[in-house]
């Protein structure tokens, strides 16, 4: 039964020319629908008896991708009204505007085949065919030893915003699979790795919430070695990505 109080959600909503029909899609859609309270049916059609339901960020990034430029655009704005609460100048925001402009590009690049464009996109949240062609180098994270696939992300070594190619955005040895909270100390260049295996840590990251991340930092610790592409790609994150004088763990 409905209650009599509630919370009020401000909403903007945008109408999109470009409109889809999911059941034709469902090649590129299926893979990311929920097992359960999924907002589409396996056929593509609307599952009536689901009210209201999150939508997993591979699915959305999908649908965006499909839609367009529109879609794109309207994430950007979505990003922009995010300013509100993030400093304008903040390094997180300034990635996600610069790398929301390279999408831009790629979906107007008549140059790239338009079944690919998805998957770079989807290359740039660890999804598709990037994240697949991970999960056959790596099979679990590297610090935490997941290895369920519903609780590691696809990472990329060299940013999908620093990758010189499209083919660097989507290559496999170009990755690693991380629990989110390794994956965000990663991203943000708090660790990184030597090319035997050493854990590497930065100097100006919080040592505590390190401790409670589960990776002391005065333990020595090697996570094992890499392929020579991983290494080639590791190089960049040491040289690029990871914050300051390096010290070892």
């Amino acid at each position: 039964m409905w209650g009599q109080t509630g919370w009020r959600v401000d909403v903007r909503w945008l109408g999109l020319k470009n409109t889809i029909k999911p059941s034709s899609h469902m090649d590129a859609l299926g893979p990311y629908l929920p097992e359960k309270y999924s907002p589409l049916m396996p056929t593509g059609s609307g599952l009536q008896s689901v009210y209201l339901t999150h939508v997993p960020p591979g699915l959305a990034d999908a649908l965006i991708s499909l839609i367009g430029s529109e879609a794109t655009q309207a994430r950007r704005t979505a990003d922009s009204w995010a300013s509100d609460v993030v400093p304008t100048d903040s390094p997180a925001l300034e990635q996600a505007r610069w790398e929301e402009d390279l999408a831009l590009q790629i979906q107007a690049d008549p140059q790239i085949p338009v079944t690919e464009k998805p998957q770079i996109i989807l290359a740039r949240r660890g999804q598709g065919k990037f994240r697949e062609r991970v999960s056959c180098i790596e099979h679990a994270c590297r610090i935490t030893g997941v290895n369920r696939p519903e609780h590691l992300i696809a990472s990329h070594c060299k940013p999908w915003r620093d990758c010189e190619s499209n083919d660097e955005r989507l290559d496999g040895e170009n990755g690693l699979l991380l629990t989110p909270t390794v994956d965000h100390l990663f991203d943000r260049g708090f660790i990184s790795f030597e090319n035997d295996g050493e854990l590497l840590i930065s100097p100006v990251v919080h040592r505590e919430s390190l401790k409670r991340m589960g990776i002391p930092p005065g333990e020595r610790r090697n996570v094992g070695g890499f392929t020579e592409g991983q290494r080639r790609y590791l190089e960049f994150h040491r040289e690029a990505v990871f914050l300051e004088a390096r010290v070892k763990a």
